[in-house]
Order: C-alpha cells, then sequence, then structure tokens
C-alpha cells in the first residue's frame, strides 16, 4: 500500500469548512423548502461566514505576518490557504446575493412582503412616516463623527454597520472630508412602514433610513456621498495563561481587543464612490482581496428576524415541540428511574427538560449530599444555573467547572461564574492551557444501602435553548463503574488528581487519542485475518491526520467505514487502494447535527460510545473531552436505529465524491427518508404510547391512591 500520509490525500481545512457553508447555502437555494427557512439558512450562511472570518482567517493571517510558512496536512502554507480562501468566500457572498437579490426577494413580494432597496422608492406618505421615525427614534441615538486635521479617524467596531460619508462646507467638491456614523446596534435593523396595498408588509433597513436624513447629520456641511461599510476583526483571543495572575481578569481584558483588532474584510455596497473607499482603504490598512463589494444589502443576518415575523407560518416548517422520552415517566421521581435502567436521550427529538429536571430535582431532593457539573455553553437565562445556586442555598456542595475560554460565550460565562460563586458554589476556570469541553454532571445521593451516583454525560451544552436546535445525544446512568469514573474526573479538572486508571470513561488530552487508534486499529486486525469489520462514525468534523491515516489503513485492509460527518471533512473519497471503502455524508437539515457517536463491529461484541469530541486535533490533544461507552442493550439498539437511519437518508444528505464535491443522492425511485423528519415523527408516537400507558396505569392503581388522605391522616 503507498504511503498513506502524502498531502494530495488530504483536503484543506479551511476549504472543507466553505464547502460546508456552501451545503447550508444550497438549503437556502433548495425551492422545495419553505420560503421563509430558506431565509433562515441565508441568514446562517453569513453569520457562519463572520466567524469564519474572526477566528480562521485572523488566525492564518496572524501567521503570515509572523513569517509561519508550514504546510498543512494538504501542502498548503498560510499564504497559498488565504489565497484560496480569498477566490471561494468572494464566489460564496456572490452567490448568497445572487440567491437573495433573484429569488428570495422576489418570492417575498410575491407573498406581499416587501424590502425596500432604495428610499428612492418610497411613497409621500412613506417618506413623510421614514422621516418622523428618523427625528423621533433615530437621530437622537446617533453621534456622526467627522475626521480632519484636528479629529483623527475613530474607532469602526467589529462587526457593526457602518455609514460613511464624504462632506464639503465648500462648492468645490474636490475638496471633502471624511465622515462616519455608526448605525445604532441597539435599534430595529429594519421599521415595517405603512404599504400602498392593505395586503402587503413594507420593510426597510434602518441604515437606509438614516442615508435618507443624513443630511441632518451634517447641516453645515454638503453631502457629496454616502455609502453603508462594515468591518470584521480579528477575534481570536490570545491569553498566555501561565501568566495570567487571575483568568477571569485577563479574559475581561482580552475581550476588550475584540474591537480592535486588526481589519480582516471590509465590506462595502457595490458601487460605493471610489474616493469614499479610498479612504476607508487607507484607515482599515486591507488589501483589495479582502474587500467584498455587496449587490445589497450588508449583513444578511437580519433576515433571522424577517424569518420571526408573525402572520407567515405558512411560509415555515410546523414547529416541533420536542416530547418527553417515551422511557421518562414525568409524575415518577427520576433517581428511581434510572435506578432501574439507564435511559437514552435523543435531543432535540426528546426533550431537554429531562436534563433541566434532573439538575432540579437534585437540588432539592433533601438526599442529595452534593452536585458537580461543567458548563461549556449555557443559555441566557439558564435553568440549569438557577437550579445549581439553589441546591448551594440549601446547603449542598456544589462544584461547577465554568469554561471561561468558550469561544464567543467568555463574557456570558464570567457573568454566570460569579453569580455562582456569589451563591455559595465552588467554581473553578478549567485547566491551564486546556479548555474543558466535555460535558458531564454527577450527583452524589445518600440512600438506604448507600451512596449512589448518577450521572449524565451527552454530546451537548447544557444549554436548553440550543437544545431545542441542536441534534445531541445524553445518557442518565447509575452505574457503579461510570460513577466512581466521574468521581474521578472532578476530582481531576479541581485538584490535579490523575486515577491510577479509569473503569468505563476514556478521557483527552492523555488517552483518548490512543483509544481512538486502538480501536480502528482492531477493526483493521479483524478485516485482515478474514473476519467481519465495520465503523460507522458520526461527528461535526474530522481533520486529524492521524486519526485518517488509521481509517485510510482500515479501509485498505477491507473495513467497511460509514462516516456521518456535518462540516470540515479532510479525508477524501474513493482514491483507488486507500479509501475505497469509505463513504463520507452530510447531513444538513432544520436541526443543526452535533452529536458524537462512534461504533465499531469488533467481531460481533458490537462497541458503541458517545462523546464531546470530534476527531479533530483540538478535541483529541488540547481539550478536556470524554468518551463514555454505551453498554445497555436497549439503549445500544436506540442508538444503531439512529445510526441506521441517517445513514438512509436521501433528503438531506449530501455524499462527499471522489472529486472532492458534495452531491445529493439520487432519489429516483426511492422511499424517500429524511431523518430529521422521521426522529421527529416517532418521537411523537411513542410519546403518546407512553402517555397511554401511564393513564392505563393510573387506572390500575387509582383504587390504591384514592384513600391517601385518610391513610396519612391528613
Amino acid at each position: 500500500m503507498s504511503d498513506v500520509g502524502k498531502a494530495a490525500y488530504f483536503t484543506n481545512r479551511e476549504l472543507s469548512w466553505l464547502d460546508f457553508n456552501y451545503r447550508v447555502l444550497g438549503e437556502a437555494r433548495d425551492k422545495t423548502i419553505p420560503l421563509f427557512e430558506r431565509l433562515k439558512f441565508l441568514s446562517i450562511t453569513s453569520s457562519n461566514l463572520d466567524e469564519f472570518f474572526m477566528i480562521r482567517v485572523a488566525s492564518l493571517k496572524d501567521m503570515v505576518n509572523a513569517g509561519y510558512a508550514k504546510p498543512d496536512i494538504a501542502g498548503m502554507t498560510p499564504e497559498v490557504q488565504l489565497e484560496a480562501i480569498s477566490v471561494k468566500t468572494h464566489d460564496l457572498v456572490n452567490t448568497q446575493y445572487t440567491t437573495y437579490n433573484r429569488s428570495l426577494k422576489p418570492m417575498l413580494k410575491q407573498n406581499h412582503v416587501i424590502i425596500i432597496d432604495s428610499f428612492e422608492e418610497l411613497s409621500s406618505a412613506q417618506e413623510k412616516y421614514v422621516d418622523q421615525y428618523f427625528m423621533q427614534d433615530v437621530y437622537p441615538v446617533l453621534t456622526p463623527m467627522a475626521v480632519d486635521s484636528s479629529r483623527p479617524f475613530p474607532l469602526i467596531r467589529n462587526k457593526s454597520l457602518n455609514i460613511g460619508a464624504l462632506i464639503s462646507d465648500k462648492a468645490d467638491e474636490s475638496e471633502y472630508d471624511f465622515a462616519t456614523v455608526q448605525v445604532p446596534s441597539v435599534l430595529p435593523r429594519f421599521i415595517e412602514i405603512p404599504s400602498e396595498n392593505r395586503e402587503d408588509r413594507t420593510l426597510m433597513l434602518l441604515e437606509q433610513v438614516i442615508e435618507k436624513n443624513i443630511q441632518k447629520l451634517f447641516l453645515n456641511y454638503k453631502v457629496i456621498c454616502a455609502y453603508p461599510y462594515r468591518i470584521m476583526r480579528n477575534a481570536d483571543l490570545s491569553i498566555d495563561e501561565e501568566d495570567a495572575a487571575d483568568l477571569l481578569k485577563e479574559i475581561q481584558k482580552q475581550l476588550k481587543k475584540r474591537q480592535w483588532g486588526e481589519v480582516i474584510r471590509l465590506e462595502v455596497e457595490d458601487g460605493m464612490d471610489k474616493r469614499l473607499l479610498k479612504t476607508l482603504k487607507k484607515a482599515m490598512n486591507v488589501g483589495e482581496a479582502s474587500i467584498y463589494r455587496i449587490n445589497g444589502p450588508l449583513d444578511l443576518t437580519f433576515l433571522m428576524k424577517v424569518n420571526g415575523l408573525e402572520g407567515y407560518e405558512h411560509l415555515k416548517y410546523p414547529k416541533y415541540q420536542p416530547q418527553i422520552s417515551g422511557d421518562i415517566h414525568p409524575e415518577e421521581d427520576l433517581f428511581s428511574q434510572i435506578r432501574r435502567k439507564d435511559i437514552l436521550l435523543a435531543h432535540p427529538f426528546q426533550s431537554f427538560d429531562t436534563v433541566v429536571d434532573f439538575v432540579r430535582q437534585a437540588s432539592k431532593d433533601p438526599k442529595v449530599l452534593a452536585i458537580k457539573q461543567t458548563l461549556y455553553r449555557v443559555s441566557g437565562n439558564s435553568p440549569i444555573i438557577a437550579s445549581l445556586a439553589e441546591a448551594a442555598e440549601n446547603g449542598k456542595q456544589v462544584t461547577v467547572l465554568v469554561e471561561l475560554k468558550a469561544r464567543f460565550d467568555e463574557e456570558n460565562n464570567i457573568i454566570w461564574a460569579k453569580k455562582l460563586e456569589k451563591a455559595g458554589c465552588h467554581v473553578i476556570y478549567g485547566l491551564v492551557g486546556l479548555k474543558t469541553h466535555s460535558k458531564i454532571t454527577l450527583v452524589v445521593r445518600q440512600e438506604e444501602d448507600g451512596i449512589r451516583r448518577y450521572v449524565h454525560l451527552g454530546t451537548g451544552n447544557y444549554n436548553d435553548s440550543t437544545a431545542k436546535m441542536y441534534t445531541d445525544m445524553g445518557l442518565l446512568t447509575c452505574a457503579k463503574p461510570i460513577g466512581e469514573d466521574a468521581t474521578a474526573v472532578f476530582n481531576m479538572l479541581s485538584g490535579y488528581s490523575e486515577p491510577l486508571q479509569w473503569n468505563k470513561l476514556t478521557l483527552a488530552p492523555l488517552w483518548l487519542r490512543g483509544k481512538f487508534l486502538e480501536l480502528i486499529h482492531q477493526e483493521e486486525v479483524n478485516a485482515q485475518e478474514g473476519r467481519p469489520a465495520h465503523i460507522i462514525a458520526k461527528m461535526n468534523s474530522l481533520c486529524d491526520k492521524e486519526v485518517i491515516m488509521a481509517l485510510y489503513k482500515a479501509s485498505a485492509a477491507g473495513v467497511k467505514i460509514e462516516l456521518i460527518i456535518r462540516g470540515i471533512c479532510c479525508l477524501k473519497t474513493g482514491i483507488p487502494g486507500i479509501s475505497e471503502n469509505i463513504t463520507v455524508k452530510s447531513i444538513v437539515g432544520n436541526f443543526l447535527e452535533h452529536s458524537r457517536i462512534f461504533y465499531f463491529y469488533n467481531n460481533g461484541w458490537e462497541n458503541i460510545y458517545m462523546g464531546s469530541a470530534d476527531w479533530m486535533p483540538r478535541n483529541l490533544d488540547r481539550r478536556v473531552e470524554i468518551l463514555f461507552p454505551v453498554e445497555d442493550e436497549v439503549c445500544k439498539k436506540q442508538v444503531m436505529h439512529i445510526l441506521d437511519i441517517q445513514l438512509k437518508d436521501n433528503v438531506k444528505a449530501h455524499y462527499l465524491q471522489a472529486d472532492n464535491t458534495y452531491q445529493k443522492p439520487d432519489k429516483r425511485g426511492k422511499a424517500l427518508v429524511s431523518s430529521q423528519d422521521y426522529f421527529c415523527q416517532e418521537a411523537i408516537s411513542r410519546a403518546k404510547e407512553g402517555k397511554k400507558k401511564e393513564e392505563e396505569l393510573s387506572r390500575v392503581f387509582e383504587p390504591m391512591y384514592h384513600n391517601d388522605e385518610e391513610d396519612t391522616g391528613i
């Protein structure tokens, strides 16, 4: 077999991510999808691209500036990567706006939602309304800033939308100054204005309202021209944790720097005055490749707000309500149910309320002695945080690891950390140099037969909001080996106490890489010895070179490998003699695929694992991650059922081709399977069955409960 480590056998990580964003954009272009859902997908591509520039492109620019020229696994230096990214992102942005201008906006108009292109389209009545709105609601908030010899160029905030103008106090327009005004983010991005037609709803963007009235901000000047622009800055935090005496204060300090990091992208309205563009280009110190000329409204994330307009439910998917798992009996104590059997949860098809209730019941239960939990991302008004605080106030030992380095949630997590400390919780901030990305909750309970440990392990965050949008798995268990391991995890996180051995859990960064390589290698050995060998792995991203090489070797030995990878995939399929036994599919649907599931046939002793880690260097080497086994036979069947349906998906799935493109499968003559829709319907059916059983049981036991009040003497 040829060398499986050749650069030609790998795809660049950043270009693969852009391919993923193209797949999301494909949902916005899909005419079979309801119109308002398409708006949502287009908005997501825009917010995705923002984060990509602020972190990934920024990191590559830092490498180039530092003279770092080492090629990646695909043989591309940082400079070459930036050139390729620039070409691909310009094409992506052009496709975004073609989709918006030629498809979505006309369809909105057909459905009586009109987005004004220019204030010149306004009728006299609409013009009067807009001018009045400007003077009453917008003008008092604005701060116009001129640049001249006595006033330097102001700080333009990261991701802010602004209007740049050239102004002159003379009749000769060849002498001019630059001025800028920030479009205030505290006001709605668009307003609804009176429509000429009673059936229509007319929307006008805030920057157009300001542009129309910009002369009122510069009364003693003539406004030569005015155009919107937007910048993206380097937002990758650089924290020297070894030298940071107080990590909390250091991160707070670094957060402020996001507002004035290096400009890495400048978006301007197509047709902007050349003099104005030249001024911005010089002030922002950006090259031509970093300038994006936009044919339409800057920052399409406003479409998510349009998606939220009421009265257009017929243009959206029916709203799905997560169901209580059929294995859960809401009226019964949750700890009793976990004692009977392990409980598997599949979100958002099954409600995350079960996890919230697990922590809430623990906070109130007098038998609970301690609660320990890791928090990576939580919601703005988290019921889990409230329960942890209540538990501490109730005298329980509460230990919470709050990961302050969770990207773009740092500020939120600092607030929660302080609140928890104030309530009496013991808050720790993770290990130096590592992000704690694992999802684990340990509840220690005093019971009649002694101490029992209840554990929740998950693939997603303890965030009740995103749990309605992300597909994730969770396991509730009181298995003694896992309980012992959970205790060891928290002792390691809080006191650097490393156990001599682990029972069931495998942790990164010390042991997880070796575990995965061992499992893959065992399948390779089985195939070489003529035994059936099979790997199914579902994750968000695959870009670890050592893991990919192991998969290539296993494939070459005859192992059947089926990968379900939502986003980045640096592995190539269809390489003769190397990856012919590997298939890769990406599912992009209404929910964000987020669960990590790993199946190994293991000569018939099937192993199933779930966890918080993708097959990426950062997860395997630079984060605290947990991989946990699914051993209960009923739970194993449930997981295999999930993988089976996802592998059959031919509606929302894209297959990676040998030429490195992604294509949807040919559905002609085949039964349509949309895995997410399937799981929604299945969860509803099972919840109904569970409710029916509950009602039957309550009728059977009704005579026993009928005289409860008399029997207890109440």
